[in-house]
Parts: structure tokens; C-alpha cells; sequence
């Protein structure tokens, strides 16, 4: 039993190194330029009157463009991968694309459900405007998780150096 505890212990400080608070502070620049981009193209355009289509298109918009700036700031800087060509580029890609998947397919129609079965508006909005930017919020928090452990251990995940 204290094996598996002292095991547990480790894994959890080996989790939260500072790989995981340098995610942290590059996320919330990732977050300042994506949920802020996400946020005006649905607001401040014609997506706005799409609804839930209109918050798949702004967030992926959003996410695709931001994606870009969390390669470069955590290959170099929160990960320091040194590996090159385009597998990493590939991976991260996939990466992105199943916590994109999983968080919005999940955040999005179960906030339009619960948002309209309880009749739930905020600041003047109607129910759609108000669930779709709700399932923008919970879609965010729901992708940084699956992100940084997808990252952590598939996109740049540490490679043994074999010696010789």
C-alpha cells in the first residue's frame, strides 16, 4: 500500500512540473487571443443569428488560428521538443482536432439542451446567444484539459535518448 502511495505521489509532482505551469501561462495567452477572437467573430458579426452553427464556426476559426501560436510556444518554450520534420507538426494537429472534438461536441449541444429545458438567459440574451456563448466558456475549459495532456504525452511527449 505504500508503495502505490509513494508512486501516486510521484506521479502527481511529475504531472505538475513546471512543464504543466509553463502550459499554464502560454494557455492564458492562447486564451487572451483565442476565446477573445472567438468571442467577437460570434458577437460582432453575422454568425451571432447561426446559433449553435455559428459557435462551431467561431470557435474552430478561432481555435485553428490560436493553434498555430500554441505550436510554436510550446514545442519551444513549455515542452522543448527538439524534434524535427513533420511528424510533431502531425501530431499536435491530431491533437488539436480530438480535444477540439470532444470538448465542443460535448460542450455545445448538452449547453443548448440544459439551456433551453430550463428556459436559462443571461444579460438580455435570448436562450440560443446565451447557450452558445455558455458552451463556448465550458468547451474552453473542457479542451485545455484533454489539450495539455494530449500534448504532454502524444504531441511532444519525452523520447529516452538511447546512449551508446
Amino acid at each position: 500500500m505504500a508503495d502505490v502511495k509513494k508512486k501516486t505521489i510521484a506521479f502527481i509532482q511529475n504531472f505538475f512540473d513546471i512543464k504543466f505551469w509553463k502550459f499554464i501561462f502560454v494557455g492564458i495567452l492562447n486564451t487572451i487571443v483565442g476565446t477573445g477572437l472567438q468571442f467577437v467573430l460570434f458577437n460582432f458579426t453575422p454568425l451571432n443569428a447561426m446559433a449553435e452553427k455559428g459557435t462551431f464556426i467561431a470557435s474552430s476559426v478561432s481555435y485553428c488560428l490560436a493553434s498555430v501560436m500554441s505550436y510554436f510556444l510550446n514545442k519551444y518554450f513549455t515542452f522543448k521538443n527538439k524534434e524535427k520534420g513533420w511528424k510533431p507538426v502531425v501530431r499536435f494537429a491530431v491533437n488539436i482536432a480530438v480535444c477540439y472534438t470532444i470538448a465542443y461536441g460535448l460542450a455545445i449541444p448538452l449547453t443548448a439542451w440544459f439551456c433551453k429545458t430550463n428556459e436559462i438567459t443571461l444579460f438580455g440574451w435570448g436562450i440560443d446567444k446565451t447557450s452558445a456563448n455558455i458552451s463556448m466558456v465550458i468547451g474552453s475549459c473542457l479542451f485545455v484539459a484533454l489539450n495539455y495532456i494530449g500534448q504532454r504525452f502524444f504531441a511532444f511527449k519525452e523520447t529516452k535518448e538511447v546512449s551508446q
